[in-house]
């Protein structure tokens, strides 16, 4: 069952431009260390963390909260599966609400896609509830 659907297209300009005036204040307000390493890595961090910045909106939407009733930009911090697939490790008031949309008997999963063409990059969120196993 589908519990929460967001999306977010985010100018990837207006992130270089917020990493030039505030630099590591910046990546530190917003980004957890394992997005920080990952994207300074990259010949065009700036790409990077745009992608992880609409992640966290698209997150923020899915959950119904918005970037506001206490979710933090670190408290969704866009992370790869072994597959090398991203998702959306949800820390902090994100994991609480995200166990208040969860109904009883059901595990959360987080499915994010990201996409980027210049200027753009673009998050899809999907919370999905699945059945419990025994």
């Amino acid at each position: 069952m589908i519990v929460g659907v967001g999306a977010d297209l985010c100018d990837i300009r207006r992130i270089q431009d917020s990493l030039d005036r505030f630099g590591d204040r910046f990546k530190l307000r917003c980004f957890t260390e394992i997005e920080r390493i990952r994207s300074d890595r990259k010949p065009d961090a700036a790409w990077s963390y745009a992608k992880r910045f609409a992640a966290k909106e698209a997150c923020a939407k899915a959950l119904g909260t918005g970037m506001r009733r206490d979710v933090y930009w670190k408290d969704m911090g866009v992370v790869n599966l072994p597959s090398g697939r991203p998702t959306l490790a949800l820390t902090g008031h994100a994991a609480q609400h995200l166990r208040r949309l969860t109904p009883p008997g059901h595990e959360a999963t987080v499915h994010l896609t990201l996409s980027d063409e210049h200027p753009y990059a673009l998050a899809f969120v999907v919370i999905e509830a699945l059945p419990v196993t025994k």
